[in-house]
C-alpha cells in the first residue's frame, strides 16, 4: 500500500460513521465512477472543422498518404528524444 493510501485509511479511521458515510458516498460519486466508465465515453464528440475534413480527404485519397508507425515504434522515438 501506498503512503497516500495509507493516511487516507488513517484519516477515515478517525472519522465518525456520519462523517465516514459521507467520505463514501463522495468517494463513490466522484471517484469510483469516473474510474469505471470507458474513457471512450468520457470524449466529448465534436464535428470535424475544415482542417480535419482536408486531413480525412487527403488520407482517403492521397496513395502516398500510408506512413503509419505502431505504437511501440512511438515509444522508442520519444525515448530517444529524451
Amino acid at each position: 500500500m501506498t503512503a497516500t493510501k495509507g493516511a487516507i485509511i488513517r484519516t477515515v479511521e478517525k472519522l465518525d460513521d456520519i462523517s465516514a458515510d459521507f467520505v463514501l458516498d463522495w468517494l463513490t460519486r466522484n471517484i469510483m465512477t469516473v474510474q469505471m466508465k470507458d474513457p471512450w465515453d468520457m470524449i466529448e464528440e465534436v464535428e470535424p472543422d475544415e482542417f480535419d475534413l482536408a486531413m480525412l480527404n487527403e488520407i482517403e485519397t492521397n496513395p502516398d498518404c500510408d506512413i503509419f508507425i505502431s505504437e511501440d515504434e512511438m515509444d522508442a522515438k520519444r525515448a530517444a528524444q529524451g
